[in-house]
């Protein structure tokens, strides 16, 4: 006998997300147990995953839409500092009590929105119900040319440290988003403070950079959990020492008049995460085809440093003094 959960189950996939799975001729309409992925001829598959968690990465009262576009997205970032194009995702909900009609919409409509701007489509997944905050894991499927994939752990002593985008909206974003009340504190107008929470809400993975990665630089990842951590990682993996020169982080217009107003947000900015760009090492005799390459895809870089014999990571302020490099990050287990 199909009990009514069951029931109410199955109509929610087929109703929810069956339709985002519609242009994934192997996720067989989400009526299958597993779906099926031929990769793409002379391409490797690159998987990633990463979970979302209400209280962790968004907020209980965000809109539905705007959690959905985060969860994926931040997956979609993943595959781009990798030099992959997305093609596919599975996608594993656990709700403490089955959410409403209105919010499934919402959700829906993100998601839909995200495949639309990356170009991939649902695969499968799972949904489940259990006790505790609303969890939400995506598993991300990409291809790369073979033999093409960057790794974080290849960089070398010499190689020119480039940023993609703009860093610490994200950051100064999620402050805002706590308390608007620090709208005035940090000197912005309402559109530029709505400008920094957007970026903290909606990250926006630079797909366009993903074969310019691929193509010219040795090593890369995604920043996801500040600039500090992600570049110590990077360096670590790779055995290499690092500088990053805090007066040549791009920083958008919101973000420099926050700074201007409230000097010490710099910090946060270096050791803030949720910016989702792409921090690529690049050799020297590269450098120049790098740059122009990615100007041609559209998305703005900026030599922020360099890597080097050692194993230190150092940071300067914008007046070039050494920063404390221990300028947090996240961290799920902090020791």
């Amino acid at each position: 006998m199909v009990d009514r959960e069951t029931r109410g189950e199955d109509a929610l996939i087929q109703t929810t997300f069956a339709p985002l799975a519609s242009g994934f001729s192997g996720a067989f309409g989400l009526r299958d147990d597993c779906a099926l992925l031929t990769p793409p001829a002379g391409m490797d598959l690159v998987l990633t995953t990463d979970a979302v968690a209400e209280g962790v990465h968004f907020f209980s009262d965000d809109a539905a839409r705007d959690i959905a576009w985060k969860a994926l997205a931040v997956n979609v970032s993943d595959l781009v500092a990798k030099g992959a194009r997305p093609l596919a995702y599975l996608l594993a909900l656990s709700f403490p009590e089955r959410p409403d009609d209105t919010w499934l919409a919402g959700f829906q409509t993100g998601l839909a929105d995200v495949q639309t701007a990356f170009g991939l489509s649902l695969a499968g997944g799972d949904t489940d119900r259990r006790p505790g905050p609303l969890s939400i894991s995506v598993t991300a499927i990409g291809a790369v040319p073979h033999g093409r994939f960057v790794q974080r752990g290849t960089a070398r002593p010499g190689d020119l440290l480039f940023l993609s985008g703009t860093l610490g909206d994200a950051a100064l974003g999620l402050l805002l988003r706590q308390d608007r009340a620090r709208t005035a504190q940090m000197g912005l107008d309402a559109t530029s403070a709505q400008a920094l929470v957007d970026r903290y809400l909606r990250p926006q993975p630079k797909l366009a950079l993903a074969p310019v990665i691929s193509e010219f630089a040795s090593a890369a990842m995604d920043i996801s959990d500040g600039l500090v951590k992600d570049c110590g990682r990077l360096a670590r993996a790779s055995g290499v020492s690092a500088r990053i020169e805090g007066g040549q982080v791009p920083l958008s217009e919101p973000a420099l008049a926050a700074i201007a107003h409230v000097p010490d947000l710099f910090q946060v900015v270096l050791g803030g995460g949720d910016d989702y760009e792409v921090l690529a090492a690049v050799p020297p005799d590269r450098a120049d085809a790098f740059r122009e390459a990615a100007a041609k895809s559209g998305v703005a870089v900026t030599e922020v440093g360099r890597c080097a014999d050692g194993q230190d990571v150092t940071v300067t302020g914008r007046d070039g003094r050494a920063l404390d490099v221990a300028l947090g990050g996240w961290d799920h287990f902090p020791s």
